[in-house]
């Protein structure tokens, strides 16, 4: 958009956002999460930090970006929240979950000498891959292993979201009668509308607040990762370092399930293809 273009738009709009504030903003994002917003993104940006200026009473994005670069914490977590996107579903690119349950922790329950499984789901969003993910686990793996899945996001009030464990009943639609009897609980009365996902799922699920740019706190290894439709949004250059850093954090042979429009073709080159976005470490 040129200058004369966003005037414009700014005159038909509530705030005006002008083009040195749009790359204020674009560098502030690239620099906090790794995301890199196009200028297709414009009106996306507008109407989700629009809000922001009305909840604080500002006038103008300039006195918004202000507060920002002020040092203002407390509101680049909201902005942070605000322009990342959340997209997610239960058992969302099933044949992951088939793969888990029917051949990778299969194999791992013959060939861990010790009766521990670790698994990532990193960028978890809401909780509803996390929660599938648990769901496969207290169907295969016998109880008295250690299971643990980390589940983590940047967006804190997603991540607050998935500890609850609770949706809209019409989330839960498309499972199976058999995990709905299982892993889900209803809502009575005036909270008939929802469910929450049962107490043997949330046990062996820790939630946390993480941002992939940052340093990790947790040791690892884990057994696999789930890194899913997070990286479309990276250059390549941070994708490289990114999956390079989940392959520390995974044995030799473990795991990495990214989302369906992704790939590591020229970007890693210590995981192997196994078929439909499913990666083995090789070094």
């Amino acid at each position: 958009m040129t200058t004369s273009a966003a005037a414009a738009a700014g005159r038909e709009r509530e705030f005006e956002l002008g083009d040195a504030e749009f790359e204020t903003i674009r560098r502030l994002v690239g620099e906090r999460t790794g995301i890199v917003l196009s200028d297709a993104k414009r009106d996306m940006v507008y109407g989700r930090l629009a809000r922001r200026l009305r909840a604080l009473g500002l006038r103008s994005f300039g006195d918004y970006l202000a507060r920002l670069l002020d040092g203002d914490a407390e509101e680049m977590v909201a902005f942070t929240n605000a322009l990342t996107t959340n997209l997610t579903a239960f058992f969302r690119e099933a044949h992951h979950f088939d793969y888990l349950q029917q051949t990778l922790l299969p194999t791992l329950l013959r060939e861990k000498r010790q009766r521990r499984l670790r698994i990532w789901s990193a960028g978890c969003s809401t909780g509803e891959e996390p929660y599938s993910i648990a769901m496969v686990v207290r169907e295969t793996v016998p109880d008295d292993w250690d299971a643990k899945i980390l589940a983590t996001d940047l967006d804190s009030d997603v991540v607050s979201h998935a500890r609850e464990g609770i949706y809209r009943a019409e989330r839960v639609e498309g499972l199976s009668r058999e995990r709905l009897r299982r892993w889900v609980r209803r809502g009575r009365g005036d909270k008939a509308h929802l469910v929450r996902m049962a107490p043997a799922l949330r046990e062996i699920i820790t939630f946390k607040t993480l941002n992939l740019m940052e340093s990790w706190p947790m040791r690892g290894p884990f057994d696999l990762i789930f890194c899913r439709n997070v990286v479309i949004y990276f250059s390549k250059e941070t994708q490289r370092v990114l999956f390079d850093r989940f392959a520390d954090y995974l044995p030799s042979g473990g795991h990495l399930f990214i989302g369906h429009s992704e790939s590591l073709h020229r970007v890693s080159d210590r995981f192997r293809l196994l078929g439909q976005t499913i990666y083995r470490k090789v070094k």
